[in-house]
């Protein structure tokens, strides 16, 4: 194995090519995010996943502030630690992606486990999905 070969594979991935599955939430879901200071800022979770999410403030936060999410999703609350993103103007506010930075394996997965809840009940209820458009034949994407 050549010295760039070890160097490539010693490093994590910036970019993994899954992206995490995420739900956009049926209904109105509050949740309390706390600055470093000790405020608390309420706001509406529109989206979630276990990487990060979408928020609906009536005001913004200024992109990068670390904050601690409190999201009361399911039988419980799920806590972390997360990095608010660059914010964007809405008809009722802001909506501000974030992202997480540090949540507890066990955290990780009540909130995985409540996605996957949310993402059967939602196909279940919308039933067979239609494309349009033509589907290119699997063997047209092979690049080996």
């Amino acid at each position: 194995m050549g010295v760039m070969e070890l160097a490539m594979t010693g490093l994590p991935q910036k970019y993994p090519s899954l992206r995490a599955p995420r739900v956009t939430l049926p209904e109105c879901l509050f949740v309390t995010l706390e600055l470093e200071n000790g405020r608390k800022i309420p706001a509406k979770l529109q989206r979630v996943s276990v990487t990060g999410g979408l928020l609906d403030l009536a005001f913004y936060v200024e992109e990068r502030v670390p904050v601690t999410l409190n999201l009361p999703i399911g039988s419980g609350v799920v806590h972390g630690r997360a990095e608010l993103l660059f914010p964007m103007r809405s008809a009722t506010g802001y909506l501000q992606p974030f992202r997480f930075t540090a949540l507890s394996t066990e955290q990780k997965d009540i909130l995985a486990r409540e996605i996957s809840e949310l993402l059967q009940k939602t196909q279940a209820s919308s039933g067979p999905r239609h494309e349009l458009g033509v589907r290119i034949p699997n063997f047209l994407l092979d690049l080996q």
